[in-house]
């Protein structure tokens, strides 16, 4: 029998992270996710995930850390506050292997990028079914115009060539 899941927001996150230690994390709470994921007989048969990143709208809890990352210089935020991912296909390549490929867009540059998605499994929690995916991938910032010089924003040390992008996500039925 198939059944689709629906993306629990409020249990999703994304970690945008690069070298040098320069870490943006984004939850649920204050960004949009949405999404969705058939598994049949315990085996993914379909999947889509899309999410909106408010660079801008952050938990205060990381203001401090965002300061001292200064974020707002790398990804331009005043102007371009919104990172956005939609996936155009999910590919299974057997129970551990599944990629996305989507549309993601930095600072209104649209690039095609394919991530790696994990399932990670199945729980019932509160009474409610839930099934949770890791999806990874390193993304070339060159790739999206975030290609200042990094020796005068990180006191001399230079910042890697990709980006990582962590989603955890979390669906429900």
């Amino acid at each position: 029998m198939k059944t689709k899941w629906t993306l629990d927001s409020s249990q999703s996150d994304v970690l945008l992270e690069m070298r040098r230690s320069r870490t943006a994390y984004m939850s649920g709470s204050t960004n949009k996710f949405d999404g969705y994921v058939n598994i049949e007989d315990n085996e993914i048969e379909d999947a889509s995930v899309e999410f909106s990143l408010d660079i801008n709208n952050k938990n205060e809890s990381f203001q401090s850390i965002d300061a001292y990352l200064q974020l707002q210089d790398f990804f331009e935020e005043d102007e371009h506050p919104i990172i956005s991912f939609k996936s155009t296909s999910f590919q299974k390549v057997n129970q551990n292997i599944n990629f996305f490929k989507g549309d993601l867009t930095i600072k209104d540059i649209t690039r095609v990028v394919e991530l790696d998605a994990e399932f990670l499994g199945e729980n019932i929690y509160n009474g409610e079914k839930k099934v949770a995916f890791e999806i990874k991938g390193n993304i070339k910032r060159e790739d999206f115009g975030l290609d200042f010089n990094s020796f005068n924003h990180s006191s001399g040390a230079a910042l890697g060539k990709d980006i990582k992008l962590i989603a955890n996500l979390e669906f429900s039925i």
